[in-house]
């Protein structure tokens, strides 16, 4: 059966949800989670219009997106300390979320992605897109797809 859950959060209220749905079914499962954040890479717009500042910029970008990845995580990782399930967080910076949620989920050696949607209407993903909709079309592995 299904013993490594790979849950990627970004931060938003359906986050708090996979959290907790899948920290739920690791327990039913016996499995363990890792949970993953995917920071947005710095816009290549800011990398090419002006060069003066750019590593500084870069290095601010970085930071934040670390302090927010570990603070999400580490939001995570207490919940699923209470629960009494093994707990992995990792993250990365990256410009292709979907890709790398898929990438990593692999390397990880995880068996599911445990997901949640939006629910958005055909125009909803028109103009927002759906990372989960491309994931469960092009994922190697099972994808869990919660509400």
């Amino acid at each position: 059966m299904y013993k490594h859950l790979f849950v990627p959060v970004d931060g938003s209220e359906l986050s708090h949800r996979a959290m907790d749905g899948s920290i739920e079914l690791a327990k039913q499962l016996g499995a363990r989670i890792t949970g993953f954040v995917v920071e947005p890479d710095v816009p290549l717009t800011a990398a090419t219009s002006r060069t003066d500042g750019l590593m500084h910029r870069i290095e601010e970008h970085e930071a934040k997106n670390e302090a927010h990845a570990n603070a999400l995580l580490g939001q995570f990782a207490k919940r699923a300390e209470a629960a009494g399930v093994e707990f992995t967080p990792h993250h990365i910076t990256a410009y292709a979320v979907d890709h790398a949620i898929m990438e990593e989920a692999e390397k990880s050696g995880c068996d599911m992605i445990v997901m949640v949607t939006h629910g958005r209407n055909p125009i909803g993903e028109f103009i927002f897109g759906s990372h989960t909709k491309k994931i469960i079309a092009k994922s190697k592995l099972p994808v869990l797809v919660l509400h």
